[in-house]
């Protein structure tokens, strides 16, 4: 089968089940996006030992999936419990029993950032010495903790941007998604057609400014046209949201490109015939997240 084919199946079968899993409901949601980041932050820790490293991926797999599944819950406690996210006080009775595990998953999620370097530097004092390593222990444990940054983090905050005062709400994931993959279209497009002028030659050579600025209007009119989709979002919202992923989205893709020159791979895994792994397919997510969430924060 044709590299293009291979592409177009396994593109629509992993299509279907990422828009099955957002839309049956919140629990599927936090289960696939969990395996994902999961399995990203495999790929990563895969790329470093190709560079000689020897990070704690069982660990930082371990890890991973505790931080995704606390911010989980702490964003979707109110969905759980069925009740509005603004009450201003926890609700008592059968709902309250939601609520009881709120300052320990708190708790949990603030013991887990104090204590995990700790972690890391006492697994490396049981595996010292370590054979035929250039490397200190210590670089082990900023890679791994690096891993945790760059990939598990961002993924685990989408959970910040799926609930609302309503819930679960997956037409913002499906959002988001849109405008990620319109910005990606937008720019092979427009670079296949009109560019001429290198992004970023020594990263990415394909890349050009005019497929930039071709992905980014069309996310624009994507983000325009997604008020069908939430016409309870202000389209100034929308336009801004279309531009970061315009902006963060390439710089995600660009550090993911750079990552890989670094340790000369074209691909970050093989689970996907025809696209490679999964850090290569939400690479900007891991730029375009953060961003989000941080403008949420200040502007809600």
């Amino acid at each position: 089968m044709s590299n293009l084919g291979q592409r177009l199946i396994f593109g629509v079968i992993g299509a279907v089940v990422l828009l099955s899993c957002i839309w049956y409901s919140a629990w599927t949601f936090a289960v696939f996006f969990g395996l994902v980041q999961m399995r990203m932050l495999w790929e990563f820790y895969r790329m470093m030992r190709k560079a000689g490293y020897k990070p704690a991926a069982l660990v930082g797999g371990g890890l991973s999936v505790v931080m995704f599944g606390l911010i989980h819950f702490l964003n979707g406690v109110y969905h759980y419990a069925g009740v509005p996210r603004p009450a201003t006080a926890y609700p008592s009775g059968e709902v309250g029993k939601w609520f009881e595990f709120v300052p320990v998953g708190q708790n949990a999620l603030i013991a887990l950032a104090v204590l995990l370097p700790t972690l890391l530097i006492l697994r490396e004092m049981f595996a010292w010495p370590r054979p035929n390593q250039s490397f200190t222990p210590f670089a082990n444990v900023g890679v791994a903790l690096l891993g945790l940054l760059y990939v598990s983090l961002p993924m685990s905050l989408l959970n910040a941007l799926v609930f609302n005062e309503r819930g679960y709400d997956y037409r913002r994931v499906l959002a988001l998604l849109l405008l990620v993959w319109t910005a990606d279209i937008g720019a092979y497009a427009a670079g296949k057609t009109f560019g001429k002028h290198k992004l970023a030659p020594a990263i990415s050579p394909g890349k050009t400014w005019e497929g930039w600025l071709g992905g980014t209007l069309l996310t624009l009119l994507v983000g325009w046209g997604l008020g069908y989709l939430l016409p309870e979002m202000p389209l100034a919202s929308r336009l801004v949201a279309a531009g970061v992923v315009a902006v963060f989205g390439v710089l995600g893709d660009l550090a993911e490109s750079m990552l890989k020159r670094s340790v000369d791979l074209k691909d970050s895994g093989r689970i996907m015939p025809g696209h490679g792994g999964l850090l290569d397919r939400f690479d900007a997510f891991l730029f375009v997240v953060p961003v989000l969430v941080v403008l949420q924060l200040l502007f809600g």
